[in-house]
């Protein structure tokens, strides 16, 4: 049995939370929160740290001192996590679903989730390049605003 199937996220290893991630990019997407109903909608706007060919940051040890916006999941209560895209490794597992097949853990590959079309890197933009991003709010089919 993987890891992922056996223990919990709070169970899981530096090295196994890490490797969760698929790298799509979609969490270092700029997310607008309308504050009369509490919705959040994704940007196709991405953070300027972030490198737009590998979705990876490029100072993540140091993101959150140098983004203070940006955050560490870590440090969150799992039940939070719904703000997260639905494709994401860490809300489908709090939400008791399992990893798709193209999650580089169950494919073997990390290109899996560029030829998946998951990974933000064919369309995101970066927040320097943006001066509105109410310009930019992205709806993904299977992406409903979040509460």
């Amino acid at each position: 049995m993987n890891f992922w199937e056996s223990k919990t996220l709070a169970e899981m290893t530096t090295e196994e939370w890490e490797s969760l991630c698929d790298n799509c990019g979609k969490c270092c997407l700029n997310k607008l929160e309308d504050e009369e109903t509490g919705d959040i909608y994704f940007t196709s706007v991405v953070c300027d740290l972030i490198d737009l060919d590998t979705c990876r940051c490029t100072r993540y040890a140091e993101r959150c001192t140098l983004v203070p916006e940006c955050l560490d999941l870590k440090q969150h209560d799992f039940s939070e996590y719904t703000w997260l895209p639905s494709t994401c490794a860490y809300r489908l597992l709090t939400d008791g679903k399992t990893l798709p097949d193209w999650h580089p853990l169950v494919s073997g590959t990390p290109d899996s989730v560029k030829e998946a079309g998951v990974a933000i890197g064919s369309y995101a933009m970066k927040e320097s390049d943006v001066e509105d991003l109410e310009d930019h709010i992205i709806e993904w089919l299977d992406e409903p605003s979040t509460r």
